[in-house]
């Protein structure tokens, strides 16, 4: 009786998950977004003259903006739709904030102040929806989207009602939150690479 010898089956060769080799980008989007967000919003908050804001133009263009901007490239990479959605869009942000500031926002006049409203009205929709997709990512970056969420709806209630001064200084006071737990964020993220293991809790996702 011939017997047929079968050769042994290869086991399936999982697929490496896309850009597993390149280092995480979000503690950089983060830390640019943070610390952009904070030197505008002492300025939205009164602790810098508001005179001052050109000096936090650079930091928008080449922090906020540029290095934004490639972090959501490299989320793009590591095949991270939401990380790229948001620091690709906010890296967009930026930059066209600091093109806005730079015709002088204080003698945009009454329906100058209304575009600026419109602005961040829609950023406000656009990080809205973001913040429903951040309940599946963890607490830390949930909080960054709802405290931003509130952010711009403030600041843009302000800039509809220019008048009134103190809605974009609450603007400013929610900014420097918002730009806390983006920080934070940040930190729970690079202590993790560096340490091999979740030194700060983010929290669970929804």
């Amino acid at each position: 009786m011939t017997t047929h010898e079968t050769a042994p089956r290869e086991a399936p060769m999982s697929r490496p998950l896309p850009g597993a080799h390149i280092a995480d980008p979000a503690p950089l989007g983060l830390a640019a977004f943070a610390l952009t967000t904070f030197v505008l919003s002492t300025v939205n908050a009164d602790f810098v003259p508001q005179s001052l804001v050109g000096g936090a133009l650079g930091l928008a263009l080449a922090y906020g903006g540029i290095g934004q901007f490639a972090a959501g490239l490299w989320e793009f990479a590591k095949g991270n739709t939401f990380g790229a959605t948001a620091f690709c869009s906010y890296g967009g942000f930026w930059v066209s904030f600091w093109w806005l500031a730079e015709k002088d926002l204080g003698n945009l006049g009454p329906e100058g102040y209304k575009v600026v409203g419109v602005y961040l009205l829609g950023w406000t929709i656009f990080t809205a929806y973001m913040t429903v997709a951040a309940t599946r990512v963890s607490g830390a970056v949930l909080s960054v989207f709802v405290l931003l969420t509130i952010t711009f709806l403030v600041l843009a209630i302000g800039w509809f009602d220019k008048e009134s001064s103190n809605w974009i200084k609450v603007g400013g006071y929610l900014g420097i939150l918002t730009a806390l737990a983006a920080w934070y964020t940040s930190f729970a993220g690079v202590t993790a690479f560096t340490f091999k293991r979740q030194v700060l809790p983010v929290g669970p996702r929804a």
